[in-house]
């Protein structure tokens, strides 16, 4: 709404008018509720005919000549007040009906309930506590553009009741996660997020300055490499629910900051981290659905363990019929590749383990409604994961899917620093040709392997996607309070 519209100037003269009057709309600091409108509802018989007192949001007003019937609502729902202008006397009565709806108000009097049943306050006394100088959306369409959405996530939550829905269960989910990790002797902790060196993903990082210091830093891309730290200092079970940074595109699937859990186990391996996983986003499912299945998408998906398993190369076979089991052979499989679909234009010039992931996300993961591990993935796209004994061009190294979404990683962390070194080497090789997501050589992360890591099993699990997956929505700006948007000024 333009600030010189009809409604704004009307609000605003309203609101000069209250000053001119000695009445300041925003004066009060405080404001003593005895309860929220839910605990009056759930209450009502036992409060009946008691002095209550409630704050909150004017969302409706029905005028019936000497009385007013009004909701007020605040985080909990609504409650209907009664105002009557031989209770409040007539001067106070016109100040009452001259509310705007949207403004915040304190109301008390005695609970009772009305012929109907409706649970409703006598109201003997009310305050202003805040003006609203714009006009809330109008309640009955509400407000459905999603761009106006996220860039006024404030509104949203006030017209759309199951939004906040939405958010209430992502706390009950991150506090599920938390307690089961704690309640299994993980300890919680903070990492850097501005960092000398990224790492811990293939991904490309925001850039920043220190003027104190006068160096370049990174927001990070993964709080990985600092939890391993922890566990080489003989913290041996550690965890971190942050937020990373990743320099990347955005689409229904991918936001530049989101929130990873990511947790790390000494003497453990990636079979422990599946246990991990299947346990951790049960706990997740429990707590807001009271059970370990759900629907989502028009799917009924079911957590209980144990999880499908499926071998990577195995499975983009089966899906895909590109035979992979000569991994020295990359032109073998880009021809395949291109035979079974991919763009030419896409694969020409990338790296085995490039090819390996779009087979992967084009043929294999839309499968994968039911949650599934896959596993086994080459050495060339897994530079911090250990190395299968049986099979030394493959790592111990897996992603869970549920609903066809890839929710996280996880891998039998590479512990021996000799390794490590010739795999950021060989990575560094890889972003001097180009490649702008390769990780940089960490020389300090190597050098706290050479003091001495435990076995490791580490998990990272994308909090924005499992939110996305347990509230059934089809985009991950539905589950971040405020995505990143274009500025106004800048749409095109």
């Amino acid at each position: 709404m333009s600030e010189t519209s009809d409604e704004y100037q009307r609000r605003l003269e309203k609101l000069q008018e209250l000053k001119h009057k000695g009445q300041d709309p925003f004066g009060c600091h405080s404001y003593q509720r005895t309860h929220s409108s839910r605990q009056l509802q759930e209450k009502s018989a036992e409060l009946e005919g008691q002095s209550v007192a409630v704050a909150g949001r004017l969302i409706a007003m029905r005028s019936h000549g000497k009385s007013t019937f009004a909701d007020l609502q605040d985080a909990s729902g609504t409650i209907q007040i009664h105002v009557r202008i031989d209770v409040l006397g007539e001067e106070r009565y016109e100040d009452y009906c001259g509310l705007d709806l949207g403004d915040i108000v304190g109301a008390s009097g005695e609970l009772f309930g009305t012929r109907t049943g409706e649970v409703t306050i006598r109201c003997e006394k009310f305050v202003l506590l805040a003006k609203a100088l714009r006009p809330l959306p109008e309640k009955f369409h509400g407000l459905q553009d999603p761009e106006l959405r996220y860039r006024q996530r404030y509104l949203d939550l006030l017209a759309n009741d199951e939004v906040s829905q939405i958010f209430a269960a992502r706390s009950h989910i991150i506090k599920a996660a938390r307690d089961y990790l704690t309640e299994h002797d993980f300890l919680e902790v903070e990492t850097p997020v501005l960092q000398p060196i990224y790492g811990g993903a293939a991904a490309r990082p925001f850039t920043t300055h220190h003027n104190a210091l006068d160096m370049q830093l990174y927001m990070r891309i993964a709080p990985e490499l600092y939890l391993k730290r922890l566990i080489i200092g003989g913290c041996e079970r550690v965890f971190e629910i942050g937020r990373v940074f990743r320099n990347e595109g955005i689409d229904t699937r991918h936001n530049p900051e989101f929130t990873i859990l990511e947790a790390y186990q000494a003497y453990a391996d990636y079979e422990d981290m599946m246990a991990l996983t299947e346990n951790l986003v049960a706990a997740m499912c429990q707590a807001v659905h009271r059970g370990l299945t759900f629907t989502y998408q028009g799917n009924e998906i079911d957590l209980s363990p144990p999880w499908q398993r499926l071998l990577l190369l195995e499975a983009i076979s089966e899906y895909s019929g590109v035979d992979l089991t000569n991994l020295e052979d990359t032109e073998a499989a880009r021809r395949q590749a291109i035979k079974a679909g991919l763009e030419a234009e896409r694969l020409a010039g990338q790296p085995l383990g490039y090819i390996i992931e779009k087979l992967c996300d084009r043929f294999v993961q839309p499968n994968l409604i039911q949650p599934t591990f896959i596993t086994d993935y080459p050495v060339s796209i897994s530079p911090l994961a250990k190395r299968k004994s049986d099979s030394p061009q493959l790592t111990a190294r897996f992603e869970p899917f549920i609903g066809g979404e890839e929710v996280g990683n996880a891998f039998s962390e590479l512990n021996d620093p000799l390794d490590q070194r010739q795999r950021f080497e060989a990575q560094a090789a890889a972003r001097a040709a180009g490649d702008e997501e390769a990780h940089p050589l960490d020389e300090e992360f190597v050098q706290a392997l050479e003091y001495g890591m435990p076995p490791t099993g580490g998990l990272g699990l994308g909090i924005d996607r499992l939110v996305m997956l347990l509230t059934d929505q089809p985009n991950l700006r539905e589950v971040i309070l405020f995505p990143l948007l274009r500025p106004v000024d800048d749409q095109p």
